[in-house]
């Protein structure tokens, strides 16, 4: 069996730039034959959605749409515009993340209330009412699917209140799994390596995460935005029918280091 998502609808939040892992994830879903729908932030000049209209073009998204998930009726908004248009849903990618840079550097006990409250419902809490809003117009056999990183797990220099949204994010997919596995609905994460993007760009030493996964990890390398993009475009296929609930791991094998 040969992946193929022709005749699939997937919506890919979390684009802003061509070395963003939604952008990587866009490619191969649309290589597969998927038919994309694309969501923007938006900002008052307009610089964000005229940077993404232009670089998903040649990808033919038939959804363009504005989403600030920090506004719920944007988001209702983006599911209407999914049902009027679509009808149903076949993929869901979320690729959402923030934290401001003062929650990324120092102690993690100085976080600020406001800082870790934005952090986690950007980062975590969002995927919630996105699959609130599109659990009505998922087909059967949908996949959703987030981006993690390993310091959900381990203690990360730099990425203090991330990990912790992270680890909420890990969580929120099991319990997201069990709650749509009766329609069949898959809910999974994917842990990437760490990638030079404009959200990695926040975090302190990313050059040296980098180097040291390139220096330590199985395949002495860090991975692209392409192999995370393949694997998502196959947990978005049939493929994967019996996966869901899982964290896995796309990056080079690090996680399973040691000294």
């Amino acid at each position: 069996m040969l992946l193929d998502l022709r005749g699939k609808k997937a919506l890919v939040t979390g684009i802003a730039n061509n070395k963003s892992i939604a952008w990587g994830i866009a490619q191969q879903l649309h290589a597969a034959g998927a038919e994309l729908g694309v969501t923007y932030l938006p900002d008052e000049k307009g610089r964000f959605e005229g940077k993404v209209r232009e670089l998903t073009a040649p990808l033919a998204p038939t959804l363009f749409e504005p989403l600030n998930v920090q506004d719920p009726s944007q988001i209702e908004a983006v599911f209407a515009k999914v049902k009027e248009q679509w009808g149903q849903i076949d993929v869901l990618v979320h690729c959402l993340a923030f934290a401001g840079k003062d929650e990324l550097i120092g102690d993690y006990s100085n976080i600020s209330p406001e800082g870790f409250t934005r952090a986690l419902e950007v980062s975590a809490y969002s995927l919630a009412p996105l699959c609130k809003h599109a659990k009505p117009l998922f087909s059967e056999g949908a996949s959703v699917i987030t981006l993690s990183y390993l310091g959900a797990e381990r203690a990360i220099p730099n990425y203090n209140v991330m990990g912790v949204a992270k680890a909420a994010l890990e969580a929120s997919v099991r319990y997201l799994a069990a709650e749509l596995g009766e329609k069949q609905v898959r809910v999974n994460a994917i842990s990437a390596g760490p990638i030079r993007t404009l959200a990695s760009s926040a975090i302190g030493g990313i050059l040296d995460m980098i180097h040291n996964v390139e220096e330590k990890a199985p395949l002495h390398r860090t991975v692209t935005q392409d192999e995370v993009g393949g694997t998502a475009a196959f947990l978005a296929s049939n493929l994967a029918s019996g996966i869901t609930g899982q964290t896995i791991y796309v990056d080079a094998g690090y996680c399973i280091t040691g000294m």
